[in-house]
């Protein structure tokens, strides 16, 4: 490890040596250590359709997330018992809503969802254990530190354990990501992730009309087209196959297309 000045003339050391602390040095130069980040409150949108294998496991990794937080979960019209745990889970604990209304779509159930949050930060969380609620802190971080207004949980920028399967969702998502970045000069990795942070204002000023998965290349479009301030962070992604649940298809990719060029022409 090459040396560090202490500030004093004449003088050198190491990371190691005298056992002074990282403090001690900034005051020598005379920088102020950086104060700890404010808290905020975060409120977690939950879209749920026939997720009864997974919603209470994914809503316990959210419970015990050490945040200030609301959880808003809207049942999309399930009829595999999802809807009977989330009222138990309801009536178990504090800062707990539930939403139920006929099947719509995810774009719906989100939609349903913006106008009973009460967090500064909001973070859409799917209920089919795809992704990791260990990683909202990290998500969240660049909004509560106040340099962004939304942030992506990129599946595709490494760094976080990623399931190796899917090929061609691999190469449809890449596609989709070029697009987003053609049509609106940005550079994002993964536009299609199911995990994004926003600054709760900003997502209720977006204009999102989107029922089903489009909403994901609707929101995209919108702050892209808006100029808003995104970042990416890597996230963990453990997806499922068609057998284990999963939903989306080849249709969604089509209509992505259609979406984000829609929200590009609309200015």
């Amino acid at each position: 490890m090459s040396p560090i000045r202490s500030g004093v003339p004449g003088s050198r050391g190491t990371a190691h040596d005298s056992g002074v602390s990282v403090a001690a040095r900034l005051e020598v130069f005379d920088l102020p250590a950086a104060p700890p980040a404010p808290a905020r409150r975060v409120s977690f949108v939950v879209p749920a359709f026939n997720e009864a294998k997974t919603i209470l496991e994914v809503l316990d990794r959210v419970d015990a997330l050490p945040l200030d937080k609301q959880v808003v979960v809207v049942d999309d019209g399930s009829w595999d018992g999802t809807a009977e745990l989330l009222d138990r889970w309801a009536a178990a604990g504090p800062d707990r809503l539930v939403v139920h209304q006929p099947n719509r779509g995810k774009g719906a159930a989100i939609r349903a969802a913006i106008p009973l949050v009460d967090g500064e930060v909001v973070v859409v969380q799917d209920a089919d254990g795809e992704y990791d609620p260990a990683d909202v802190p990290t998500l969240v971080e660049p909004i509560v530190r106040g340099v962004a207004d939304v942030v992506y949980g990129s599946r595709l920028s490494g760094g976080r354990p990623q399931r190796a399967y899917l090929f061609w969702h691999l190469v449809g998502n890449r596609a989709l990501s070029l697009l987003t970045n053609i049509l609106f000069n940005t550079t994002l990795s993964d536009m299609e992730t199911g995990y994004k942070a926003f600054r709760a204002d900003v997502l209720r000023s977006l204009d999102l009309t989107q029922d089903d998965f489009a909403i994901e290349p609707e929101i995209t479009g919108e702050v892209c087209a808006r100029k808003l301030r995104i970042y990416e962070v890597p996230i963990a992604y453990y997806g499922r196959t068609y057998a284990e649940g999963k939903k989306i298809t080849w249709r969604d990719g089509l209509k992505a297309v259609r979406t984000l060029v829609a929200v590009r022409l609309r200015g």
